[in-house]
């Protein structure tokens, strides 16, 4: 009967140390919860590099195959203007462009 016992003791003891491991271990249920969460971070922060990187590929691809969108940006961004153009720049819109500055003659 005391051998009974005793198996029965160590057995539980057993099992109560790598349930113990099982949920707080190196490579437990914790952990797992956490990796989980991080992939799925990853994940999303994947598809909107994706869609980023798709948008700037379709940017690229107008930039090299159409004249009209490539006007159309160097008006916008770098403020460029037709002859007889006058451009107004008002506030807060006006960013200096590298080259534009002054050359320091007055």
């Amino acid at each position: 009967m005391f051998w009974r016992v005793f198996i029965l003791v160590v057995l539980s003891l057993i099992n109560i140390i790598l349930f113990i491991k099982m949920v707080w271990g190196p490579t437990g249920l914790l952990e797992y919860r956490d990796l989980k969460n991080r992939h799925a971070e990853l994940t999303e922060k994947i598809a909107a590099l994706d869609a980023e990187n798709i948008s700037l590929s379709r940017e690229i691809r107008l930039l090299r195959s159409n004249e009209q969108y490539v006007e159309k940006m160097i008006w916008q961004r770098l403020h460029y203007v037709r002859e007889n153009e006058i451009l107004y720049l008002f506030g807060d819109s006006v960013k200096p462009v590298s080259g534009a500055a002054d050359d320091g003659k007055n």
